[in-house]
């Protein structure tokens, strides 16, 4: 059983799933975290404002690098794996860039997917954040002073990004996507992601 949770960045995925570690049903879980968590050195996590769409399916190619890594670990694992972000995170990422530049790659990266090995979750929860609470819980964090122009909260980019997730005009990669408000603070929300993955997980 694979299960992934996704979302926009500071959506509270990582603190849901750091609280969803202590839960009984979940001690024998294996959890990966974020792909950027792999990168020794930040100056080495691809950008994600890409230029080209040549630079996005280099940028790809070294995230999938991670997921073949996932890949390994989890199949000497043989059981329950919940991840933060999947290989829905390229993609949606891919076709916010898609829709933004016209790199036209989404096909190509989706085709490659197919044809890489890759972890392919059997439920992912995609938590919907407005762009305004995600703006104030940077700003909370204390990081729009040191990066004011962020990237990943760019409105046009998180209007794609969670288009590909909410209203979906190709197949995500996931068997099966569920979406819930990750609107309310960080327990309020731990609270929602803790009882879906218990009760996925519980159905085995």
């Amino acid at each position: 059983m694979i299960l992934g949770l996704e979302g926009p960045s500071y959506g509270g995925k990582t603190s849901a799933l750091g609280l969803l570690r202590r839960v009984p049903a979940m001690r024998d879980a294996m959890f990966f975290p974020c792909y950027v968590k792999s990168f020794a050195r930040r100056e080495d996590v691809p950008t994600p404002a890409t230029r080209s769409g040549a630079e996005q399916v280099e940028a790809f190619v070294t995230f999938m690098e991670i997921e073949g890594e996932r890949v390994r670990a989890a199949r000497r694992h043989g059981g329950l794996v919940v991840l933060d972000r999947t290989v829905d995170t390229l993609l949606a990422h891919a076709h916010a860039m898609d829709e933004i530049h016209g790199f036209g790659i989404l096909p190509e990266l989706c085709r490659r997917v197919e044809e890489m090995p890759h972890l392919r979750p059997d439920h992912t929860l995609y938590l919907d954040v407005t762009p305004e609470l995600l703006h104030l819980r940077r700003k909370a964090a204390g990081h729009h002073e040191v990066e004011p122009d962020y990237f990943l909260h760019d409105p046009a980019f998180l209007t794609h990004f969670r288009d590909y997730f909410c209203r979906p005009v190709r197949c995500p990669a996931t068997a099966e996507l569920a979406v819930a408000s990750g609107d309310g603070d960080r327990q309020e929300t731990a609270a929602v992601v803790q009882a879906l993955f218990t009760y996925w997980a519980g159905v085995r």
